[in-house]
């Protein structure tokens, strides 16, 4: 799986493992170590580094970063970086947080190493677990795609091997992992999918359930990838920029197949600097085209306002400004600008 994961990536020559000690990860970073040894991956060059993020969330995180370094070490990989990073609290949540923490501390660590990918060891149960959470919170296709086995620089090559299997290599291998005390903490979400529900729904519905889930996610990926590539091809189409505000001309955006319509809608809100609306924000946007009750505005995340600007409003506006030239308006239009601070 690692093998062809490289491949896919065009033969990285300085590959980094992100490793916390666990199965998942120590088990990736033995089978690294292996090509590590060995010096190349199909023939073509490649080094091994390692990189233990210390997220300072448990009693003790600074010796459990240590042991797996040394761990690591132990394989053959090097260099190994320890990064300890500080988790801000945010309104996403304790575990988005923390992700966004590592994920930074990866990508300044692979800079720094000059790898070209960065291994993490997200195995099928955790896309499985991903998949039900997004069922569970009402999430559409993007969401329901779960992790991909690659994204930029980050590479998962054991997607398709089963938590059981990681742990089966740490055996083989004489490793010691560590087992993260969260991981079973029914505080989370995700822990109780993968020691409740995920158990009860194959001893109810039948082995495979994990596997199913997980073929969910990747059939969904390619549903995913063709309407992003649609909703960008229409977003860059009907895209108007007067300053900071985002315009889309009404009539064309309302002929776009609804799936496309709220991509199209999300990318102005985000190309104004908003974040990713919910779906009922979407709605809300979106009703502002059936010309029912008020014009707006709508306030989406992130401090953007979006409203409806009739062809009465558009071609006032045109007539107030007889000096300045611009194409006639067809139709009215909705536009999209970051909300102005209150004055003072």
């Amino acid at each position: 799986m690692l093998q062809d994961s490289l491949a896919g990536a065009g033969y990285p020559e300085r590959v980094l493992v992100a490793c916390s000690g666990g199965p998942d990860s120590l088990a990736l970073a033995a089978v690294a170590a292996y090509f590590a040894r060995r010096g190349h991956v199909d023939g073509h060059p490649v080094s091994v580094g390692a990189v233990v993020v210390d997220h300072q969330l448990q009693p003790g995180s600074a010796g459990i970063a240590a042991t797996a370094a040394r761990t690591l070490e132990d394989l053959g990989i090097s260099p190994v970086q320890i990064r300890t990073v500080d988790v801000a609290s945010t309104g996403a949540g304790p575990e988005a947080a923390a992700r966004d923490a590592r994920h930074a501390a990866l990508d300044a660590a692979a800079e720094e190493a000059g790898a070209g990918v960065i291994l993490l060891g997200h195995t099928l149960d955790d896309q499985a677990e991903q998949v039900l959470l997004g069922l569970a919170r009402g999430s559409g296709t993007r969401s329901l795609a779960g992790m991909r086995p690659s994204r930029g620089r980050l590479l998962r090559p054991f997607l398709g091997l089963r938590r059981a299997e990681t742990l089966e290599i740490c055996r083989v291998e004489g490793l010691d992992p560590w087992h993260d005390p969260s991981n079973t903490d029914p505080a989370y979400a995700r822990s109780r999918a993968r020691v409740e529900v995920l158990p009860l729904l194959e001893e109810k519905l039948g082995p495979g359930v994990a596997e199913s889930l997980a073929r969910t996610a990747s059939i969904l990926q390619l549903d995913a990838d063709y309407l992003e590539d649609v909703a960008n091809d229409s977003f860059d189409r009907l895209r108007q920029q007067h300053g900071e505000a985002i315009s889309l001309p009404e009539a064309e955006l309302r002929d776009l197949a609804p799936a496309v319509r709220f991509r199209v809608i999300a990318k102005a809100a985000a190309a104004v600097g908003g974040q990713q609306p919910s779906y009922q924000r979407l709605l809300a946007a979106e009703a502002l085209l059936r010309r029912q009750g008020s014009a707006g505005p709508v306030e989406l995340p992130g401090a953007v306002s979006v409203f409806r600007l009739s062809l009465a409003q558009l071609l006032a506006e045109e007539r107030s400004a007889p000096g300045v030239p611009r194409e006639a308006a067809r139709c009215g239009k909705l536009v999209f600008r970051p909300q102005q601070p209150p004055r003072k």
